[in-house]
Order: C-alpha cells, then structure tokens, then sequence
C-alpha cells in the first residue's frame, strides 16, 4: 500500500508518499481502507522527532482517519465490508490501509463525507476524556477553552454547551472567535490582547472556571491559576507555549484547593481509548446524527499535498481540523 513516509525528522519537506506493507487485521482487528485523514499538532512534534510513536504503534504519521471496512478477519462479525467508520489510531492514519479493534471503529452518520468524519475522532475524544472523565463537567459549570477555534476547542465548545456548562474561549482573531461564539461559546477573548484572567473573572462575576483547558502550557500557567474558580480543574492539554514555568507559584493552587491535571489520549492503554469511545458514542452519536454537534473542517487537502498541510497548521491559520483525502 501507501503511506506518508519521512525522510527523516525535519520540516514539511521530509514527507512523501511511498510504498510499506498493508498490515495484516490480529485477533478482533478489521481492516479499514482510509479515505481521509486529519492532521494534529502530534504529527507535527513527531515528524520534527519530538513525539516517539508508542511501542507497537505504526512510525507511520495519523492519529484518525475515516473509511470504509475491506474485511473483518477474526471479529466478532459487528462489521461488513463496505461500512463507513471513522476511529481513533495510536498511529498509521497518513496510509491507505489500517488494521483497527473492531471496538475502536464509530459508524459515520450518513450526514457526513468521510473527510468529515475522519476530523470527528480524536478532537471530540480529547474533548471528551477532558471535560467529562478529568474535568468532572456538570450544568452550570463556567469552563474555559484555550485555542477555541482548534479542531479539540471547537469539539469541547459543542460538548460544553450540550452538557448546560458555559464555555468561554481564548482564541488569535476576531474571525475565530465568530466562530466560537457561533458554536455555543458565552464569550470570547483575543489572546493578542494580552492577558486574560481579569475578563473572565469579570465575565463570570469573579466566579472563574470550574473546568479550564489549556493546550499553551508554561506562559499561561500564572493566569489559568488567576482564572480559576475554587476547588477548580485546571488540565493541560498540551505545551505548545512552553513546557517549563519558572518561578511557579503554589500559593493560589492552595488558596483556591484546585486540581491541576495533565494527560495526553495518545498514551492511554487501547482498553481505556475503547471505554472512552463506547461512553462518547452512547453519549452524543445521536447529535451528531442530527447534526447537533458537529466536525468543524477548516480545510481538505490531498494527501500529494501534505507537506501544505502541515504548513497551513504549523501558521496557525486554520479553524478547526485540517484533512487529508487518500487515494
């Protein structure tokens, strides 16, 4: 088959398009020909060689991707040849061919393409594992979202709002704030504008955020422990600011008794990402169904171009999930 191969770690211009072998489907494994793919910031750590793949997971760049089934091998038979199904990888999306748990794999609604759903997986199951199995998100809850307009901000805006919280976004632009507002944010903040913890607090009432989700990490740790609310969780998503914070005050994280947490998906054990996905199918597939909640796709590139697709995410213009279509 093809795949995304690297020519070593670097920029953009490492990445083709070359040959590997089609895996083989183990013991309850289905075999998916992809038909598109979506880009996260993790693909572009590791194809700078910063974000080891897990052991036994593929070198190969894609952490969701969406397509149709080809066989079912050994599994149990809840799959036929020709379903639609999107999933989550721990790597081995950027290809033509995957061999997934046949528990990993999520029916597409017929209201989406397949570029579409292959932007579904990993934002809404980061977002999900966040609010919900970390963040403890009830009705009424004020929850503050960094990086509103990205693929896991927008999924977290929809699932935020469904659940009776209020989200409040930080975002770089007047345009991606629009768009968080139109997704069900309350209120919006240009991070440009510099620091945000006194409009939240005003925008709470000097309440702060019950729940806040940060993907910058070390430049923003002083003000997410000023936004927020006590007995708050504060979880780190993500480094992409900075991952060591000097002069880190304990004070306020004692003063207002808060938690303050961190996880990545990519590492959690396979029995793990299959429970969270049966919670998240049960909890909003119907409304993703109806189109209630909703995969915000920036942008589909063709997978000959994907050197321009991490470029495009790597400038920080998107707004919501970049996609590849494989051919």
């Amino acid at each position: 088959m093809k795949a995304v191969r690297m020519d070593g770690f670097g920029g953009p211009e490492v990445l083709r398009i070359g040959e590997v072998e089609t895996p083989e489907p183990g013991d309850r494994e289905v075999l998916v020909r992809i038909r598109a793919a979506a880009l996260n910031r993790a693909d572009l750590l590791q194809r700078r060689g910063k974000y080891p793949p897990p052991p036994g997971a593929p070198d190969i760049l894609g952490l969701e991707a969406a397509g149709e089934v080809v066989s079912a091998g050994s599994a149990s038979g809840r799959w036929k040849e020709g379903d639609r199904v999107c999933f989550l990888l721990a790597g081995g999306g950027y290809a033509q061919y995957a061999a997934v748990h046949e528990d990993m794999l999520m029916p597409v609604p017929e209201r989406l393409s397949l570029e579409q759903a292959a932007a579904v997986p990993e934002a809404f199951l980061t977002a999900y594992l966040n609010l919900f199995w970390l963040g403890g998100l009830r009705s009424g809850d004020r929850v503050l979202i960094h990086a509103g307009a990205s693929g896991v901000g927008t999924a977290a805006i929809q699932l935020a709002a469904k659940a009776g919280a209020a989200p409040y976004v930080t975002a770089g632009s007047a345009e991606k704030l629009s768009l968080c507002r139109r997704l069900g944010a309350v209120s919006g903040w240009n991070y440009r504008d510099g620091a945000f913890a006194d409009w939240l607090l005003r925008e709470t009432d000097g309440h702060g955020a019950d729940v806040l989700l940060d993907f910058v990490g070390a430049p923003y740790l002083a003000e997410n422990l000023k936004s927020m609310a006590q007995g708050g969780r504060l979880i780190v998503i993500g480094t992409m600011g900075g991952a060591v914070a000097d002069g880190f005050n304990l004070s306020l994280l004692l003063a207002k008794k808060l938690n303050l947490m961190g996880t990545t998906l990519r590492g959690q054990p396979q029995s793990e990402k299959i429970r969270l996905t049966r919670e998240f199918v049960a909890y909003a597939w119907r409304d993703l169904e109806s189109g209630a909640i909703f995969p915000v796709v920036d942008s589909v590139f063709d997978w000959r171009d994907v050197a321009e697709a991490h470029r495009h995410m790597e400038a920080n213009r998107n707004m919501g999930k970049i996609v590849l279509r494989v051919e």
